[in-house]
């Protein structure tokens, strides 16, 4: 049973890990499937089929979910793995749930996310907090390697890999991936599963219903001595030798009670009617009262997220992390509203959805998906909005919207795309290097692909940029290539509500008729 459950872990685990580092899009982005099967993201899109297939999963073998589903679960076992390598006797001793702390965390992740406070759910959700895990510490970390693999590559005439630029996304995102990863593997070394029994809300409300499992680990029998030895192998803690007592709510299911079982005291068998911690037959079962109401009124909590009454917020623009400075004296700007993803609709909708996991961040092709600090306020930090440092939105590029698990970017078709708007170019003349150099340039208006920028006549031979808002796409190429700094010449703001573009009309081609060479 523990061999069986350890292939499938680290099967889904690598699975799920290697398409967050996946630089080169070697896997096919039908790969995001595996962030669809994660509680948090499957209650958010009310995806009812995977929510009541993980339910009904921990309803007849416990809480198989945390131990082989979930990436940040695995994560701590992988971590505990190498804790056992350094200490061959390592011990974890039984110790008593803390119910009140765990619900306790539950009802705030709830009431906060219910009232618009999407940061606690965000900073609590374990696929949210192993992608932010993975995008800001594994991927820069697995392209450096890939670099100096290249590096030696290429040096012998070998080109099969190629250097791949690795950049922070975020110092915000950094810093607090760093901590949660710090956290996380401090608590998994030294207590085991202690993060997901006892902070973690999906473990929370998983274990209530893995109390009444169908399937359970059963403690007992002639053959047991009360020797101890399952308990102190208990990565969860939930074993009392004892009394012969197993907290199902806190069991895991990962069977190493019953490998370090010398006697053949544990046995993993159908158990229907017991629902309390009591292990052995006959045993009387815990009363369930206060516990079962909260469990109750938190399915019905999570529930109201269809509503999505969330009050509104304005955005807030972020500063560079390092201003550059090629310029000096040209009129500074403010961007009023983030720019949120093609396909999330609108700011709020976005808001509400998003548990910035960063997968978006991680797949963008062209970069521009960047988590932010206070450009939805202090409630929205980490989600996604388009930045245009490093590149622009690809016209025909929909990677977003179709890997999105948690539906906050509404799957789009390309031809969709192309007439999207979610932002409107803005010119300021008096930074634009015709007006401050006298010079041509053009660089913005070569890059719109919808004409929304075009060159009109200025003074003399010179040309200066004229903008069409309604054409525009808010797609960010004219931002990116303009050459004024720290202060762009152009610039796109973001669209609250994303709007329709008007469809730039096409030119009839007339047929000439041509005699001759011009010369």
């Amino acid at each position: 049973m523990k061999k069986l459950r350890i292939a499938i872990s680290l099967i889904l685990f690598s699975a799920i890990t290697c398409y967050f580092l996946d630089f080169a899009e070697i896997l096919p982005n039908r790969f995001h499937v595996l962030a669809q099967v994660q509680l948090i993201p499957a209650l958010i899109a009310l995806n009812v089929i995977v929510v009541l297939f993980i339910f009904l999963l921990t309803l007849f073998f416990g809480r198989i979910y945390c131990s082989s589903l979930c990436p940040l679960g695995i994560l701590q076992d992988i971590t505990d793995l190498v804790a056992k390598r350094f200490h061959r006797k390592k011990k974890y001793p039984h110790f008593k749930e803390q119910k009140i702390l765990r619900w306790a965390i539950v009802a705030v992740v709830i009431a906060a996310f219910i009232f618009g406070i999407h940061i606690v759910l965000n900073l609590l959700d374990p696929y949210s907090v192993f992608g932010r895990i993975a995008t800001n510490i594994f991927k820069p970390v697995y392209l450096t390697g890939n670099n100096l693999i290249a590096a030696v590559g290429n040096h012998y005439n070998n080109y099969r890999f190629y250097q791949a630029d690795i950049f922070i996304a975020s110092v915000s995102s950094l810093v607090i991936a760093a901590v949660s990863f710090a956290v996380i593997i401090f608590l998994s070394y030294r207590y085991g599963r202690l993060y997901c029994n006892t902070i973690c809300p999906v473990g929370t409300i998983l274990g209530f219903i893995a109390k009444f499992s169908f399937f359970k680990i059963k403690i007992g029998g002639k053959g047991c001595n009360s020797c101890g030895l399952c308990e102190m192998k208990c990565k969860s803690s939930c074993i009392d030798a004892k009394t012969k007592e197993i907290d199902y709510s806190r069991c895991v299911t990962c069977f190493n009670c019953m490998e370090v079982c010398k006697k053949d005291a544990l046995s993993y068998q159908f158990l229907p009617l017991s629902s309390g911690k009591k292990s052995e037959t006959g045993a009387q079962g815990e009363v369930i009262d206060e516990t079962k109401r909260k469990f109750i009124s938190a399915s019905v909590l999570l529930g109201v997220t269809t509503l999505q009454n969330v009050f509104g917020r304005k955005g807030k623009d972020s500063t560079d992390n390092i201003k550059e400075i090629f310029t000096s004296h040209n009129v500074a700007f403010k961007k009023i509203h983030p720019i949120t993803p093609p396909g999330s609709v609108d700011v709020k909708r976005f808001n509400d959805s998003c548990t910035a996991c960063q997968l978006c961040v991680n797949k963008c092709p062209s970069q521009v998906l960047q988590p932010t600090f206070t450009e939805y306020g202090i409630i929205g930090m980490l989600q996604p909005a388009l930045s245009f440092k490093h590149g622009y939105c690809n016209y025909h590029c929909t990677v977003c919207s179709e890997i999105c698990p948690t539906k906050a970017i509404v799957e789009i078709s390309k031809k969709e795309k192309n007439t999207l708007q979610i932002g409107q170019v803005k010119f300021i003349k008096e930074n634009c290097v015709v007006v401050t150099d006298g010079t041509n340039c053009g660089a913005c208006s070569e890059h719109c692909p919808t004409q929304a920028v075009s060159m009109q006549p200025y003074k003399g031979d010179l040309n200066i940029p004229t903008i069409i808002n309604e054409l525009c796409v808010g797609c960010g190429g004219c931002e990116y290539i303009c050459p004024v700094r720290p202060y762009r010449a152009i610039y796109v703001e973001g669209n609250p509500i994303h709007l329709q573009a008007k469809v730039t009309e096409e030119k009839e081609n007339k047929k000439i008729k041509v005699d001759d060479f011009g010369f």
